[in-house]
């Protein structure tokens, strides 16, 4: 009896942190925190005559950050496909910087594609830019430079 007991707490034990586990990698994000940049830090890279520029790649619907390359929303396979190509004239150890500014991380179609495709092609240095709110908020409004 006892014996049958343990066997069903270790059971449903193993099967609530087995979920657990599957939810936590469902819910996680492909960039860490050191993959974020913030917008102060690109802006005066930007401004620095001395500091070596990234590529930057706007990867939204939105207007461009000064230097920027524009892809469009890579929501879309043919703009997802559009970033490879653009993608295959930058060297692996260059730091290469996507946004889109529509609206906050979690509900961005736009910034997981990019940033896996980053990873799968072997990037050292992508960089996901920080914009908490949207590129109006957390660029324009801020006084960065725009195109």
């Amino acid at each position: 009896m006892k014996e049958s007991r343990f066997i069903r707490v270790s059971v449903a034990m193993w099967f609530f942190f087995g979920l657990a586990n599957v939810l936590s990698a469902q819910t996680s994000e492909p960039w860490t925190s050191k993959d974020l940049m913030d917008p102060g830090t690109l802006a005066g890279l930007l401004s620095s005559p001395k500091e070596q520029k990234p590529v930057i790649f706007n990867i939204g619907p939105l207007a461009n950050i000064k230097g920027a390359i524009t892809i469009g929303s890579v929501a879309s396979k043919a703009n997802l496909d559009k970033l490879g190509k653009a993608l295959e004239k930058v060297p692996k150890d260059k730091m290469v910087v996507i946004y889109c500014g529509c609206c906050p991380f979690r509900n961005c179609p736009n910034i997981r594609p990019a940033f896996n495709l980053l990873k799968e092609r072997g990037y050292r240095k992508p960089k996901l830019l920080n914009l908490k709110q949207n590129l109006k908020v957390d660029w324009t409004d801020q006084g960065y430079p725009m195109d």
